[in-house]
């Protein structure tokens, strides 16, 4: 008898999604250091919605039409022309609740324009922070899935893959998988579950690299600590809202 299983498969690099049949699937947007650990933590801590844009000009430009919070980096540091960075600490409830927040970031927003440009059929967002609402959203979809991981400027990055496994781990059981990208994040995972932080700093991961040398460290340990955002950011209309 035939698998009538949706399928699931990893796409390790945006370099990639090309490989991926988007216009069947439910994609999530995974890029943990630090778009969608943001774009979580924001919407938790009860902002309206969240206008992801793939350019700094853009961000500007939708900050001088409407009433808004302009956010976002490039290579790690807030980019010129706006207030805000990407780091999920700053969205505090006292200073996102109410507000709109128009994003840009160097990996994940790019990826969800790539994504929405291949016709995906629906976007998610995911992160360690919002682990188990994602998880759970996946386990009731009949549409494939593609984990679509955010990297570094297209280069594969240890944390995306390390929640691509996770996901990976919770959902298994649910979905076809016949993808080597998603065993090995499987496979990451399990190695690092007990201890993701000290995994990505012994395997001297470069965006932990990057990161620390800004200063960050308490953005990667929150970011790598499950559940602390647990909404499901989805996009529709041009926003990310709670589900």
């Amino acid at each position: 008898m035939a698998d009538t299983k949706p399928s699931l498969h990893t796409s390790m690099s945006p370099a990639l999604l090309h490989l991926y049949d988007a216009a069947q699937a439910t994609v999530v947007i995974i890029d943990v250091l630090r778009a969608t650990s943001t774009i979580a933590t924001a919407l938790y801590n009860g902002a309206r919605y969240i206008i992801p844009v793939d350019s700094v000009a853009k961000c500007i430009e939708l900050g001088r039409q409407i009433n808004c919070i302009t956010a976002g980096e490039r290579d790690g540091r807030i980019a010129e022309g706006l207030l805000h960075g990407n780091s999920p600490l700053e969205y505090t409830r006292e200073f996102i609740e109410g507000k709109i927040l128009v994003l840009t970031t160097t990996n994940g927003t790019r990826l969800l324009h790539m994504a929405l440009d291949k016709g995906a059929r629906e976007i998610i967002t995911g992160s360690f922070a919002n682990l188990t609402a994602v998880s759970n959203y996946l386990i009731n979809q009949t549409n494939n899935i593609i984990l679509a991981c955010a990297a570094w400027k297209d280069r594969v990055n240890i944390e995306d893959l390390l929640f691509a496994g996770a996901l990976v781990e919770r959902v298994k059981e649910h979905f076809s998988i016949s993808c080597d990208a998603s065993h090995i994040a499987q496979t990451l995972y399990k190695k690092a579950a007990h201890d993701m932080y000290g995994f990505i700093k012994s395997n001297n991961a470069s965006h932990y690299n990057r990161l620390m040398n800004y200063g960050f460290e308490k953005d990667i340990r929150y970011c790598l600590e499950p559940d602390l955002a647990n909404v499901l950011p989805i996009y529709e209309n041009g926003k990310l809202c709670v589900y």
